[in-house]
């Protein structure tokens, strides 16, 4: 894998919150060789500065923002942290993902939104939670759906936890993604709702089939909360993935 390990910054709210800069030093200093911000419009350029000087990539960018009625500035804060990928994390009706009309009304909003991304040099993509995949239509997950329906140029961040807590077998799915995927949330725990995360390779998630079935994405840590000590957790997580790299290049 030749892309650096990434982390979404969500993760650390609660400490970015306090010190951003410390923060990414200590990601930085735990192995992290990019990151995936959640708040793209706060201080770009500020954020870009600290970013480059401690050598770390910006792999994506997450954004709610991108839904509003306007997301241009969105999009130019975007492009101002040096990655061309825009993603919409969540903000869609759940509804939406439970019949063939929803996913439709989803398939046209995101196909608009990423012409106008494609006019700031960006590619739109999509995250998911859980219930992109618990709807099953016609025998197939709702978002497996929703990916024919959707412009070339539109992505997906398949976040896999999520995906298996939906009820997805997440090497098939991902295998029958293929390039459509361009990022992954790779995160691990007991695969249940309102359960905290554990370190990576700790858990019950299939890790290394997971990473094998999209291994042209980019690999992005994530917690939604943390059962132990957040960066130790972290750190563990990269020592895992790095092991799993080593094998993958041997």
């Amino acid at each position: 894998m030749s892309r650096p390990l990434s982390v979404q910054l969500y993760t650390v709210r609660d400490l970015i919150a306090e010190d951003r800069d410390g923060v990414l030093r200590r990601l930085a200093d735990l192995g992290f060789g990019a990151v995936e911000p959640f708040q793209p419009t706060e201080d770009p350029q500020g954020f870009r500065k600290v970013a480059d000087d401690l050598g770390l990539r910006v792999s994506g960018a997450h954004a709610m923002g991108l839904l509003d009625p306007d997301p241009g500035p969105v999009f130019e804060a975007i492009a101002t942290l040096g990655t061309d990928l825009a993603i919409v994390p969540a903000g869609i009706p759940a509804e939406d993902f439970t019949s063939h009309d929803g996913l439709a009304r989803t398939a046209d909003r995101l196909n608009a939104l990423a012409e106008r991304a494609a006019a700031h040099g960006l590619r739109l993509g999509y995250h998911n939670h859980w219930w992109e995949f618990e709807p099953v239509l016609e025998g197939r997950h709702a978002l497996e759906v929703l990916a024919d329906l959707l412009a070339p140029e539109v992505f997906l961040e398949v976040d896999t936890y999520w995906a298996a807590v939906g009820g997805a077998d997440v090497p098939a799915v991902l295998r029958g993604l293929g390039d459509r995927v361009r990022s992954l949330h790779v995160k691990d725990g007991p695969a249940v709702k309102g359960e905290p995360n554990v370190a990576v390779g700790s858990g019950v998630m299939p890790v290394p089939e997971v990473l094998a079935a999209a291994q042209q994405a980019w690999r992005v840590v994530e917690f939604d909360s943390c059962a132990t000590d957040l960066m130790a957790a972290l750190g563990a997580s990269v020592a895992y993935l790095d092991a799993l790299a080593e094998g993958e290049a041997a």
